[in-house]
């Protein structure tokens, strides 16, 4: 027999990813994924891009919200201001005192019923008020007119010393202002403690358990 020969082993194969002779696919693959890889990065720059315009336009919203409320806040004190201005100009001693009368800085109540000295001031004092102190001319007239010769008590009495008139704020009346009628307080019967007004709107004494109109008065409220 003649020699034997071993048969040559055979090629190992190739293991690249791209077989060299098939490097027109290799190339195409290649740039396939390189494609994706970008198309990929611009969505997500995108994407950050559309997140940070949200955020911006968000933060602007926010901003103008904020002037619009603030400047709805300052119209609806304006309102406010303007109303309680309106407010004061038809009811100066408040629209929930519309019986209440206004006259130079103070307000006035004329009551409607009539009744003692006594229980006359406590009614004031019920509304925070006290009976009327007249100490001026203008106050007078003010009063003689609104009282058109009706008996309404003011706050006036010698109560506690006779022939002492003080005023219910403990004021001395005989240092100030008066308008007695003629004559008067002239105590008839020994038991005149109280005063009233009366026809054209001269201040008499009469017992205190007489029963008049009355008048209350209170510092008008700030407008």
């Amino acid at each position: 027999m003649g020699p034997s020969f071993k048969a040559a082993p055979e090629p190992l194969p190739n293991l690249s990813i791209c077989d060299p002779s098939q490097s027109l696919f290799c190339s195409k693959d290649t740039n396939f994924l390189g494609q994706k890889l970008r198309s990929s990065l611009t969505v997500y720059v995108l994407l950050a891009l559309s997140y940070l315009l949200i955020l911006i336009l968000f933060a602007v919203s926010l901003s103008r919200v904020s002037m619009l409320s603030s400047q709805l806040n300052e119209m609806r004190n304006e309102l406010k201001r303007n109303h309680s201005s309106n407010d004061f100009k038809l009811f100066p001693c408040g629209p929930e005192a519309r019986e209440w009368e206004y006259f130079s800085g103070k307000c006035y109540y004329f009551s409607l019923r009539e009744t003692s000295w006594q229980r006359a001031k406590v009614l004031c004092e019920e509304e925070h008020s006290r009976l009327a102190i007249v100490n001026s001319h203008a106050q007078q007239n003010f009063i003689m007119y609104r009282t058109r010769n009706q008996r309404f008590w003011i706050g006036l009495s010698d109560e506690n010393s006779e022939g002492e008139w003080k005023w219910i704020d403990g004021s001395d009346s005989t240092t100030g202002f008066t308008y007695w009628k003629e004559g008067e307080p002239n105590n008839s019967g020994q038991n005149e403690d109280c005063a009233h007004v009366w026809t054209y709107g001269e201040w008499n004494d009469v017992h205190c358990t007489y029963e008049c109109y009355y008048i209350c008065e209170k510092p008008a409220p700030p407008p």
